[in-house]
């Protein structure tokens, strides 16, 4: 078949950081200073392929994830500029770091888009942020 492949690929990785928070104007437990071992997963998409066949070199995304997180990890997410008035949920930060990568990628890239970005919490209490 000659032409543009029809289709849409998808290509995610995932990492982690640990960081520290409170939820402001929240009634329960999580308005104290407490931790999380997050795990993220960045969802990127496109639908043309380099010349070796691939939608994104997964180094690059790793790259930008890893560059991403290492700005939150071991830090106390309250006091972070994007969370310094907006409450450092999980769903707030995965927006952050969609936006994050999104302009990273987009910069090199504009044909790949963010898809989604999962922040899990715990094994089983995630969101996922899309656009």
């Amino acid at each position: 078949m000659k032409g543009k492949i029809k289709g849409t690929f998808e290509l995610t990785v995932e990492s982690h950081f640990s960081a520290a928070h409170k939820l402001r104007d929240y009634n329960g437990a999580c308005s104290r200073l407490h931790g999380h071992n997050f795990n993220v997963q960045v969802t990127i998409h496109g639908e043309e392929l380099n010349n070796q066949g691939m939608l994104y070199d997964f180094r690059e995304i790793k790259k930008y994830l890893k560059d991403t997180l290492d700005e939150l990890d071991h830090n106390f997410l309250n006091e972070l500029s994007p969370f310094i008035k907006e409450n450092p949920t999980s769903e707030n930060t995965a927006k952050w770091i969609f936006k994050q990568i999104d302009s990273l990628i987009g910069k090199e890239k504009p044909r790949i888009n963010v898809k989604s970005v999962t922040v899990f919490e715990s094994p089983r209490a995630y969101v996922k942020y899309s656009e």
